[in-house]
């Protein structure tokens, strides 16, 4: 499938996300920058592969899905994933009036965010994320999929569903992935709340998906807010608590950073991938 977009695109920080953040088993990414993965349809797991064609300005998508009917359905899910929707010309318009962002627009134009597949999904592997390297994360992701998860093709598997691991004992889990008792109980909690009615789709109402994650044990503001960024989708979406985020813009608080923030209304997730990026590059 060819999936379009509105140019300018940027897509090298993109791309270099999915490729820092690969599972293995759940992921994988080629040298040529096809990016596969397992995403979850109506109908059950689809594998799903991606790579961008700049010079004919679209998506190249290849799906294998569980059943016919749901392509429809994975079609909408890679765009939210891949902020493929977005309109960039006014956001760039809008972030450009500003000192601090206007060099980082002119650098990449056309940023988009990093979405999510699946709300649970993202919410697990950012509480395994928590206070560990970036390679660390990666391996307690892939230890969860091998574990738990649904042999799907080619030696893919699917993310486990929360039932799954609200199922397992403590103990069990904690040895398996090799966490702290408390990350561990983290993602149970989360998994249990999940599986009785926890609402983590990109449909959410925003104040509600907060308040829900906040109820967890372990799961603090940054985390309820990098998960609003990432699931929801909304362009104004935002972590003033970030330490990235403070670093960059030179304040030692999350309270003087959202003051700031308040200029770029409504396009604050986006200033936030550009000075996420601009620190990582």
């Amino acid at each position: 499938m060819r999936l379009p977009y509105r140019g300018p695109f940027t897509h090298g920080p993109l791309w270099g996300a999915l490729r820092a953040h690969t599972v293995a088993g759940l992921e994988r990414h080629d040298s040529d920058g096809t990016h596969t993965r397992v995403v979850d349809g109506p109908h059950g797991p689809a594998l799903v592969s991606v790579l961008v064609r700049p010079a004919d300005g679209y998506v190249e998508a290849h799906l294998t899905p569980a059943d016919p009917d749901d392509v429809e359905a994975l079609t909408a899910t890679i765009r939210r994933w891949l902020d493929l929707d977005a309109d960039p010309l006014p956001i760039d318009a809008a972030l450009s009036r500003h000192p601090q962002l206007a060099p980082l627009v002119a650098q990449r134009p056309g940023l988009r965010r990093l979405g999510s597949v699946d709300g649970f999904e993202t919410a697990v592997l950012t509480v395994l994320g928590q206070q560990v390297s970036l390679a660390a994360a990666r391996t307690f992701g892939s230890r969860l999929v091998a574990g738990y998860g649904r042999p799907v093709h080619g030696g893919f598997f699917a993310f486990p569903a929360p039932q799954t691991l609200a199922a397992l004992a403590p103990e069990q889990f904690r040895s398996t992935l090799g966490l702290t008792g408390a990350r561990a109980r983290t993602v149970l909690a989360l998994a249990e709340a999940a599986s009785n009615g926890l609402r983590l789709g990109a449909d959410t109402d925003p104040a509600e998906f907060r308040a829900g994650l906040l109820a967890l044990p372990g799961i603090g503001p940054w985390t309820a807010d990098y998960l609003t960024v990432r699931v929801l989708g909304d362009p104004d979406a935002f972590t003033p608590d970030d330490l990235v985020l403070k670093r960059a813009l030179g304040v030692k608080t999350g309270r003087k950073a959202a003051e700031l923030a308040e200029a770029w209304r409504p396009w604050r997730a986006y200033a936030l991938f550009h000075l996420w990026t601009d620190e990582a590059y």
